[in-house]
């Protein structure tokens, strides 16, 4: 068994000791993972380990070398006891990190262990240990655990795989426990707040169950929800058996939470039911190359558009399905994403596959110019999956039957491939969905929703948007109007106007949004100056530009929506 023992006493500085202790193969290579899994960056974890330091089974001093950026090589080593220290910087507050203050602490082992080259198969312990100040902090994890004395815990994992993609946090926490088709589940929140706890689990039970009832049965045997609540920080990352969360307090349910979920709290619940799809949709069901990852390279899929895509569609239909939301907010959430892919001037750039495959360089890369040249495999992926299940339907299938079939085959080891979605619809309906499959993926061409939701007793039209006057969006500041970006269609970015531009008047008087909204609804031409870099420019603008497109979705006959919203 491989020995981890993790220690905080010097959280103060943000740092966590490590201690690995492990038989060593004759040479023994340790390497840290450069990227998480459900997170596809390269993260270069390695910039934060400080100090490596070897030793024999009598103490003494061993060389151990840094030969690539994530990893470090131990020589005639064969079969002897080693012990290998070092610190981790851990400052990081997102999901994919470390952290380590008085507050908290926080570690995914992907950013923090350092694995075992040729013995990733070896049954791991982890020996945590709390400072005497804060040993009443509790513990979360997804991982077995045990603890018999205060403030010291004992983690367990089958594995390396399963170590790196369990994290664990300690802090003073807040939990409740729930049943969900006979699976135990717990939701732990940590940082300040005033969450409803009683309406917390009432909704989360009822998200969590139907997501159960779809599958027939769940790839885990108990789940935990891992929050912490701070100001404005969001996210989530899946794992196996539990997901990390961070929200805005804002968005937790109130003491007098109506019955209908405010949108700030339907927020918290979509973050919720996307990460627990997960559990099924990533984790159990995957590409055919993530079934083992290579964590010190690049993983290139143009599957994204499936797994974050499809789980983007459910995560608001599981609201809707559960009872938890109404037709009317989950029409409203809908409407949110078409409108979203609409005033993309990108997706006529750049395909939902093609933006799965550059995941890595764009889509956790965005820069000013991200909406006017690529897609979001999230965002149009939901909406390809709106067009799959809408068009199964319509031949007497689902994609919740394709869904179940997906899982049946990742229970018998078969994932997914290029061309499985392809594979089922056809197996589902017993014609060919070639064309259309690859029409959705493969192409620019616009989604046929207009073709579709008629066809569920939806009236679908398009309508006017005045959200980015000119084709900016911009935002006040001291100084002026901050150009944040510039559609490539818009009248601003015709003119000249860039990201990054302050705009410091508009014929003539002081700019402001308000000023800049006002003037985008009349005609003619307008003088515009603004600061780029240190240099005034002038811009001379065309007022009165084509709007941006936005959705208009209505019930037009209640008895066919029940067909698809109903499940």
């Amino acid at each position: 068994m491989l020995h981890y023992q993790i220690e905080f006493d010097d959280y103060r500085q943000h740092l966590i000791h490590v201690t690995a202790r492990f038989l060593a193969d004759p040479t023994q290579v340790l390497s840290l993972p450069s990227w998480i899994p459900g997170s596809y960056l390269i993260r270069e974890f390695s910039k934060h380990i400080e100090a490596v330091r070897a030793y024999d089974e009598d103490g003494r001093l061993l060389k151990i070398q840094k030969f690539e950026k994530n990893k470090w090589r131990l020589f005639n080593t064969d079969h002897e006891l080693i012990t290998v220290e070092y610190d981790v910087y851990a400052y990081d507050l997102s999901v994919r990190g470390a952290y380590a203050d008085q507050t908290r602490f926080y570690v995914n082992p992907a950013c923090a262990c350092l694995g075992l080259d040729g013995q990733q198969d070896k049954a791991i312990e982890v020996e945590v240990f709390l400072p005497d100040e804060l040993k009443h902090f509790q513990l979360a994890t997804g991982l077995k655990s045990k603890s018999l004395v205060k403030g010291r815990y004992t983690l367990y994992a089958d594995n390396y795989a399963q170590l790196i993609d369990a994290p664990f946090e300690l802090a003073e926490q807040s939990r409740f426990s729930f049943e969900a088709n006979g699976i135990a589940h717990e939701f732990v929140i940590s940082g300040k707040h005033a969450m409803n706890a009683q309406r917390m689990q009432q909704d989360l039970e009822k998200i969590c169950s139907a997501g159960i009832a779809m599958f027939g049965s769940a790839p885990f045997k108990d789940y935990t929800f891992m929050t912490m609540a701070t100001g404005s920080s969001y996210g989530g990352l899946e794992h196996p058996n539990s997901t990390s969360l961070i929200t805005p307090r804002e968005d937790l349910p109130k003491a007098d939470e109506p019955e209908e979920p405010s949108k700030d709290y339907q927020r918290f619940l979509g973050l919720c039911s996307h990460e627990y799809f997960h559990a099924w949709l990533v984790k159990f069901i995957r590409p055919e190359n993530f079934v083992n990852y290579d964590l010190n390279r690049e993983g290139y899929t143009s599957l994204l558009w499936i797994f974050e895509g499809f789980t983007s569609y459910y995560d608001d239909l599981m609201l809707l399905r559960s009872g938890v939301i109404h037709q009317e907010s989950y029409l409203a959430l809908l409407k949110t994403q078409i409108d979203r892919y609409l005033q993309n001037p990108g997706r006529f750039i750049q395909s939902v596959s093609e933006s799965s495959f550059d995941a890595w360089v764009k889509f956790y890369r965005q820069d000013e110019n991200s909406n006017n040249a690529g897609t979001s495999y999230y965002n149009k992926g939901s909406l390809v999956a709106l067009c799959l299940d809408l068009g199964l339907r319509l031949r007497g299938s689902s994609l919740d039957a394709l869904m179940r079939k997906l899982y049946e085959n990742a229970q018998n080891g078969i994932q997914v491939h290029e061309r499985t979605v392809f594979e089922l619809c056809q197996e589902l309906t017993g014609d060919s969905w070639v064309e259309q499959i690859n029409h959705l993926i493969n192409t620019t061409d616009e989604l046929p929703l207009d073709q579709l939701l008629p066809e569920f007793g939806l009236s679908y039209a398009l309508q006017h948007d005045k959200t980015l006057p000119f084709g900016l969006k911009a935002a006040d500041k001291p100084e002026g109007v901050l150009v944040q970006s510039a559609r490539r269609d818009g009248a601003a970015a015709k003119a000249g106007l860039s990201a990054n531009d302050v705009i410091i008047a508009i014929d003539g008087l002081k700019a402001s949004e308000k000023l800049l909204a006002q003037y985008a609804k009349q005609a003619g031409a307008f003088t515009v100056h603004a600061f780029r870099r240190d240099e005034l420019m002038q811009f001379d603008v065309q007022g009165a530009e084509t709007d941006l497109t936005a959705a208009e979705l209505k019930v037009a006959d209640q008895a066919k929506a029940d067909k698809w919203l109903k499940g």
